[in-house]
């Protein structure tokens, strides 16, 4: 069992066969949607769907040749694109078909278990993360070790959320994080030191006068400018990274959901670890209010996307 935790909220009375009988669906998918607003992580100690073992031996197979999956593997739904993997085309299509079933496996879950998501959500990327965490060496801005919230550099969201569902599917070792709690919390220690009112007020003039003359804005939005910059700002501050944290263990073949924009994260350890992102609109939320750019938009007083 995972370490006790007061972000871990663990469900019971959904399973891999959908929901135990006699549960009240409609009012404890709307409990967890709102858990998970609120920073929870939904824990499920079993998976809560089905994956042929078969799948789960492949992928790990393939990843101990040290060969073919020398980095993260991304699978791309909307182009049914497969990236990251080298190897010959027939393990390349078996590996590109398993992350796609994981990937539609995974959204029939979440779309079945939080049903006021049904239908709302945008598939994002899925992965497979075959390298052990502990001792990677990757640049500051990029180590998953250093507590941080998610923004996408190249995916901006305009203050929808990000809703990411993870797998442990080593077969013996736990997957390690550490957590610095939720993002409201966050915010209102260190979102003024991270420069949140010149976000605030960037460029407002300019958007206001390109906006009035019907041209495009291509830029992102000041929400997502600042979240990018929130993000770099807690893994470079050393005061947050030493500062008191939760630890928690996951499983092997456990499933968890995170707003990982709206809660603060590090991989500790780990390997053999599948994911799939989901954007999710504003409009589908239950708790608006928790959102990030609704929490940072009150610290400022003025909107940070149009």
């Amino acid at each position: 069992m995972p370490q006790s935790s007061s972000l871990l909220f663990e469900v019971s009375d959904y399973g891999r066969n959908g929901w135990a009988a006699g549960s009240d669906v409609n009012s404890r998918a709307h409990q967890y949607c709102a858990e998970l607003e609120r920073g929870q992580i939904l824990f499920f100690a079993q998976l809560p769907f089905k994956f042929p073992k078969e799948d789960v031996e492949y992928l790990i197979s393939r990843a101990y040749s040290g060969s073919k999956l020398h980095k993260n593997v991304s699978y791309r739904p909307a182009k049914q694109m497969l990236r990251g993997f080298s190897g010959s085309r027939e393990e390349e299509a078996r590996v590109h078909g398993i992350l796609r079933n994981y990937s539609a496996a995974v959204t029939n879950f979440v779309e079945s278990c939080l049903t006021p998501y049904s239908g709302k959500l945008k598939l994002d990327f899925a992965s497979f993360r075959p390298i052990e965490e502990e001792g990677r060496d990757l640049p500051l801005h990029k180590r998953n070790d250093l507590v941080h919230v998610d923004a996408f550099p190249s995916r901006p969201t305009a203050g929808a959320r990000i809703l990411r569902a993870f797998t442990n599917i080593h077969p013996t070792k736990t997957r390690i994080w550490i957590t610095g709690g939720e993002f409201r919390r966050l915010a209102e220690r260190y979102a003024a030191d991270a420069g949140l009112e010149s976000f605030a007020s960037a460029r407002s003039g300019l958007r206001r006068v390109l906006s009035g003359l019907g041209i495009p804005l291509t830029c992102r939005s000041r929400y997502d400018e600042f979240m990018l910059r929130f993000h770099d700002f807690l893994k470079e501050n050393s005061e947050f990274q030493e500062g008191e944290k939760q630890r928690i263990e996951f499983p092997p073949m456990s499933t968890w959901l995170v707003y990982t924009d709206g809660v603060s994260h590090a991989a500790i350890s780990g390997q053999f670890a599948l994911e799939q992102t989901f954007i999710v609109p504003q409009d589908a939320l239950v708790s608006i209010e928790d959102a990030p750019i609704r929490v940072l938009e009150s610290m400022c007083g003025r909107p940070l996307a149009a």
